[in-house]
């Protein structure tokens, strides 16, 4: 059974982060902002948008002559179902592993590590 709400491609992603930060969008608002990072197709987002929309990412509703979207979670909740995801697919479930490599990796500050220790502590 596939998962309810699939992973984010990188592009849904990108499109998810704007509509996270609007609140709500149309297509257009979205190619807007996204045609000033790089080139992309309005048809491109457009598919997109409603990729996500099937997926369960997106809702929509028509207003006047324009669909207007909006995000069917919050992206702190969006990011938790990714990690968990990620961690189920490459670590079996298991999060000691990925902390271990983000440490090894240095991705993570002696700040970042005490902050993390302290949530740790507190539980």
């Amino acid at each position: 059974m596939p998962p309810k709400f699939p992973t984010l491609t990188p592009l849904e992603l990108e499109i998810m982060k704007v509509v996270w930060q609007k609140g709500r969008a149309t297509v257009r608002e979205i190619h807007a902002v996204l045609k000033t990072r790089r080139p992309i197709a309005y048809t491109t987002v457009m598919t997109m948008m409603g990729v996500l929309a099937t997926k369960g990412h997106l809702k929509r509703q028509v207003d006047e002559r324009a669909y207007i979207y909006r995000p069917t979670r919050s992206s702190a909740a969006a990011m938790k179902l990714m990690v968990a995801e990620f961690v189920d697919r490459v670590f079996d479930g298991a999060a000691q592993p990925l902390l271990v490599q983000l440490v090894k990796d240095r991705r993570l500050t002696k700040k970042e590590l005490e902050d993390l220790a302290r949530q740790i502590e507190e539980g």
